[in-house]
This record gives structure tokens, C-alpha cells and sequence, in this order.
């Protein structure tokens, strides 16, 4: 083994790197399996105090013992926007920013804690992809087409509009369509990885649907504020949606980062979720295909409900604009006064580069912004993609009621048509807050207020 392959091992560098290489040279020249050698690496990284005392691999052991865990004592420079935002997210950026792979670091005004990095988390790292910087829910998206249907038809047309939402997408834990939609996704090559292989079949079955959690479908009025790709100012119906890759994104994200926290044994149990993958590993390069074709994924469910309910209506679609977070990209920044390529994760926070057009929703009952990016250096080109949580799921649950709720929803002039006690506005931060508090990343293109809301039914776990 070279000294290349023992470090995506998860050898640390220095002494102990010298004593792996010694041992293996030694059980190499013995003959020894390469996969056995590979396997009695892994089991001294994985507790080398087991054999501080052994003859042969003593040596490495102590050394590993010795050797200081796998964070930097100085971490990358980051920078936070919005205030008050909870300790623990801030805490938890702080951390992803001492990794050695840490390039640099934003937070968005949208944060809460997540798993690893926090949601609204942005990270740079240096050829490398944290399968939890991504995200369980890889590539979740929102999608807003404007349809050529008169604003009076969600008084007028309301039950119209909600078959249609309901006949022509399915919400909750393992929904499917029993006839299977069509997509040209569904031809790609899902043999990229073991994990999407395994799960093709179940992804096509979920192909359309729309999940549980925050995920919704909606119909609402969008005030254009400037002309845009042919579309006039002015007010528009419009339906808006949130979802991303389902099950199978989930499952991506859990197996490689199993993987990676295999790599990483000496990671502190703090940092264990942002263990991370090389790029120029088979592995790393093996979960990167996977999470590119869990992006086209998640975008062809959304191509699929937005087609089935325009063609239901009978509607033709005026305007169509999507963006994607819970995502890794290869981007050129200016890191530290040098440009470089570099690998940025978005976990919750919305591609905001020069010119970018992108979608950041309020609540059930607060408006969505259609913005535009101004390239912010110091953000990663990046900015919320969403309000945020303030409250958790169990506590919503405790704290309110649907009587409490409807009153809401009835002032704002929103219906119901499916959701938990979990998703409901007040567990949300202020929408306006958080766009002000990011005039420096984004300029408003539209306003969306909804109207006709559809989500998992209550008593559906959280997917994402």
C-alpha cells in the first residue's frame, strides 16, 4: 500500500503514517493478503489501545495513541448572518470549520442545528464531500411554475385545484404511485453506486411523489415585481413546491457516511457526523455520482408533479424557475486571497451567485421570495432557503392546536388541505427578518403568497 492509500485509510499523518508504512512493507514482503493487511489496518484504527501491547502492530497502535485527533487548532475563517441564532448551530460551524479539510465557512440567517454541519450550514473543503455536509435529504429542491389560469380560480376553482394536487402527487413516509411516471432519469445509469442500484426500483415507484416533513405542494398569487424571461409584472397563479430525493437520497447519505466515519476512527464523537469522503478515493468518487444523479432525481419528481398537475388543469405553464439545496458543488473561489477550485456544500441554503435565480419559502401561512443572487464573495455565493425553524417537532406537537391554527390560517386567508401540528407557521422564524437580514446576498425578483396548501398528513414522521 502507498502512502496515499493508507491516508484514505484513515491513517493520520507524521508517525504514525511512518509505522503504517513500515508494518505493511513488512507484511507485504511476507506475503501477506493485501485485503488482510487492509483489514488489520482498519482494526488498529478503529481501537488501537486493543494492541498498545502487541509485537507486530504495538508500534502503531502507541503512535495512534499518541497522535492528535483530526481537527485543526485554528479553524477556517467563516462568517455568520442574522442574529440570535440558536448556540448549538453556531457551535456546530465552528467545529466544521476546524476540520483539516476546511477551506472556509458561512452561515445563513435561516440556521438551526442539523446533523454534522448545521442546516443553513455552507461549507468550502478542499477536495473532499461530507455526506452529512449534504444532507439526508440530498438535492431537495423547490420548483414555481406561473400557469395561464385567471387568479380567480383559487375562490372560484378551489376544489378544482386541490384534486388536482391530490390526484397527481402523494404525500407521507414510503408513498408510490401504483402507475409508475415516466421520466427519462429513470434510463440513466443507476449502477453508479451499490446504494442506488439497490434502490432503483423503489425510486422509480416514489417518482412524482412528494415525501413528509416540510415538504409541500401549493397553489398561491405571485406578484412579479420585474419583467423576467418573457413574463410580464404583474400577478399570477401560481404553484410552488418543495421536495427532494426521498428514500433513496437518504439511503446515499447513510451509507457513505458510514463509509467515511470508517476513514476517520479518531474523529471526537462531536465531529463524527462530518466525517468526509476524498475525492480521490473510489469512494468519494462513487458517493459524488450518486449524489449528482440523486439532483437529476429530485428534480424529475418535481418535473413530474408540475406536468401532471398542469396537464389535469388543462393549464399551460407561463414561467418556470427551481434551484436545489442539500447539495456539494465544484466551485472557483478566492479563498484566503488565492481562487481555487473547491468543494461547497450547501446544506440548507440556496446557490446565490451573481445573477443566480433561486426560490426561499416563508411558511403555510408566510410568502416565498423569488431572488436573485449577487454573488457575495464572502457568503460562498450562497443565502437561506428558507425561514427556519424556532421550535422543535415534539414541542410544536405539545404547544399547539389545530383549532388555534385554522383561526391562523382562516386571518391569512389560507386553506388546509393536509399537514402536521409540526409544520405549522408559528415553529417558523420571521420570513421578512431573515431576507433582511440577507439584503447583501439576494435582491426580490416576486413575492409568492400561498393559498392552497397540501402537506403529509399529521402523525408522518420527518423525512428530511
Amino acid at each position: 500500500m502507498n502512502e496515499t492509500e493508507l491516508l484514505q485509510l484513515g491513517v493520520p499523518p507524521g508517525e504514525p503514517l511512518r509505522q503504517a508504512q513500515a508494518l505493511t512493507e513488512r507484511w507485504e514482503a511476507a506475503g501477506r493478503d493485501p485485503e488482510q493487511i487492509r483489514s488489520d489496518l482498519k482494526a488498529v484504527l478503529a481501537d488501537p489501545e486493543v494492541f498498545r501491547g502487541d509485537p507486530e502492530r504495538g508500534a502503531l497502535a502507541r503512535s495512534l495513541h499518541a497522535a492528535p485527533p483530526e481537527v485543526a487548532a485554528d479553524g477556517a475563517p467563516w462568517r455568520q448572518w442574522g442574529q440570535k441564532l440558536e448556540p448549538e448551530a453556531v457551535q456546530q460551524m465552528e467545529r466544521a470549520c476546524r476540520l483539516p479539510i476546511a477551506l472556509a465557512g458561512a452561515l445563513m440567517p435561516d440556521a438551526h442545528v442539523g446533523y454534522g454541519l448545521p442546516i443553513g450550514g455552507v461549507l468550502a473543503t478542499d477536495n473532499a464531500v461530507i455526506p452529512f455536509g449534504v444532507g439526508v435529504d440530498i438535492a431537495c429542491r423547490m420548483k414555481l411554475s406561473v400557469l395561464d389560469l385567471p387568479l380567480s380560480d383559487l375562490e372560484r376553482r378551489k376544489d378544482r385545484l386541490i384534486r388536482a394536487i391530490e390526484s397527481e402527487t402523494r404525500f407521507g413516509v414510503g408513498a408510490t404511485f401504483q402507475h409508475r411516471r415516466e421520466h427519462p432519469v429513470m434510463d440513466e445509469d443507476w449502477s453508479v453506486s451499490p446504494v442506488t442500484k439497490q434502490y432503483k426500483d423503489r425510486a422509480w415507484a416514489q417518482l412524482g411523489t412528494s415525501g413528509s416533513g416540510n415538504h409541500f405542494v401549493e397553489f398561491g398569487v405571485l406578484t412579479l415585481y420585474e419583467p423576467l424571461r418573457g413574463l410580464e409584472p404583474g400577478q399570477y397563479l401560481a404553484l410552488l413546491s418543495h421536495s427532494g430525493s426521498r428514500g433513496t437520497g437518504a439511503a446515499v447519505c447513510d451509507y457513505y457516511s458510514r463509509v467515511a466515519q470508517s476513514k476517520h476512527p479518531r474523529l471526537p464523537r462531536e465531529l463524527r457526523h462530518l466525517a468526509w469522503l476524498s475525492l480521490d478515493s473510489a469512494e468519494g468518487q462513487e458517493y459524488w455520482a450518486a449524489m449528482e444523479l440523486m439532483g437529476r432525481y429530485a428534480a424529475a419528481n418535481h418535473a413530474c408533479i408540475h406536468r401532471h398537475i398542469a396537464q389535469h388543469l388543462g393549464a399551460q405553464v407561463l414561467l418556470d424557475i427551481e434551484n436545489h439545496h442539500n447539495f456539494a458543488w465544484k466551485e472557483r473561489h478566492r479563498i484566503q486571497g488565492r481562487e481555487r477550485e473547491v468543494i461547497v456544500h450547501r446544506k440548507g441554503a440556496t446557490p446565490a451567485g451573481p445573477g443566480a435565480l433561486g426560490i426561499i419559502p416563508g411558511s403555510m401561512a408566510s410568502p416565498a421570495f423569488v431572488v436573485r443572487g449577487k454573488g457575495n464573495p464572502a457568503s460562498l455565493h450562497s443565502a437561506a432557503h428558507g425561514a427556519g425553524r424556532v421550535m422543535s417537532r415534539t414541542a410544536a406537537m405539545k404547544r399547539f392546536d389545530w383549532k388555534e391554527v385554522q383561526r391562523y390560517l382562516k386571518e391569512r386567508g389560507v386553506t388546509l388541505i393536509s399537514a402536521g401540528l409540526d409544520e405549522v407557521p408559528m415553529v417558523y422564524k420571521d420570513i421578512h427578518e431573515v431576507m433582511a437580514a440577507q439584503a447583501d446576498l439576494v435582491e426580490t425578483v416576486a413575492r409568492f403568497e400561498p393559498r392552497l396548501v397540501k402537506m403529509a398528513p399529521h402523525g408522518e414522521r420527518p423525512e428530511d
